[in-house]
């Protein structure tokens, strides 16, 4: 790992890394520490008490961001027809069926989110290789898969948000940027601790939030205190 930069080690000076801050609070702080000269991302990491080598433990799906991402999110659908003319009418970046396929095979990779309708998956499905490793490839469990295509482009231009576990059971999901109002980020922060609440598998045992930090893109992270939050 590259050693951290004069401004990162300045800003972990600024408070106690140790210390847990309520949420408005860490925000807050996070927003103060976020001092580079782009909009830094503001991302939540939440360390779950889940097994990942367990199938039914493994955390997929999309959760809406009330405030959005603050990133102007490219699209590309998969459909034909009806469908590819709904989703150009909702604002799809790209939209194709064979030739879309053919594009990405050759590299083409310009977009954030790619959508299909399920007729098309099996054409889609070819292109595993290229879509998969970059957690690009559709899925019904995240709503990338659909008949109602117009629908699903709407969500993710307005700021919905995959989130999945990795092989050490945490998540880390994007809340918002440093220009965003903390109450802004304090609102979608809640979204997400709800929807993985919710996502909560039957089978994890014991305490399932262990921790949360918040951090900006190039900023320390700053730990919440989770007390009271959820089970």
């Amino acid at each position: 790992m590259a050693p951290h930069g004069k401004k990162y080690l300045d800003a972990t000076r600024r408070f106690d890394r140790e210390k847990l801050h309520l949420p408005g609070e860490a925000l807050e702080l996070v927003k103060s520490l976020a001092t580079r000269n782009f909009d830094e991302t503001i991302e939540a990491g939440f360390r779950l008490g889940i097994d990942p080598r367990k199938a039914d433990q493994m955390l997929r799906g999309t959760v809406s961001l009330p405030n959005g991402t603050g990133k102007t999110v490219r699209v590309a659908a998969f459909a034909q027809g009806d469908a590819a003319r709904a989703a150009e009418e909702a604002g799809a970046d790209i939209v194709g069926a064979e030739d879309l396929v053919e594009q990405v095979a050759n590299g083409f990779l310009d977009f954030d989110i790619a959508i299909a309708t399920p007729d098309l998956m099996a054409q889609v499905g070819k292109l595993g290789r290229v879509l998969g490793p970059r957690g690009l490839m559709p899925n019904p469990k995240t709503g990338t898969v659909t008949p109602d295509i117009a629908k699903a482009v709407a969500e993710f231009k307005a700021g919905k948000v995959e989130y999945r576990t990795d092989r050490n059971g945490n998540v880390q999901v994007p809340i918002g940027k440093a220009s965003f109002e903390p109450a802004a980020l304090l609102e979608n922060y809640t979204a997400v601790l709800d929807e993985l609440a919710r996502a909560k598998p039957a089978s994890a045992k014991g305490r399932y939030l262990k921790g949360v930090t918040l951090s900006s893109t190039m900023g320390p992270g700053v730990k919440v205190d989770t007390a009271g939050e959820a089970p």
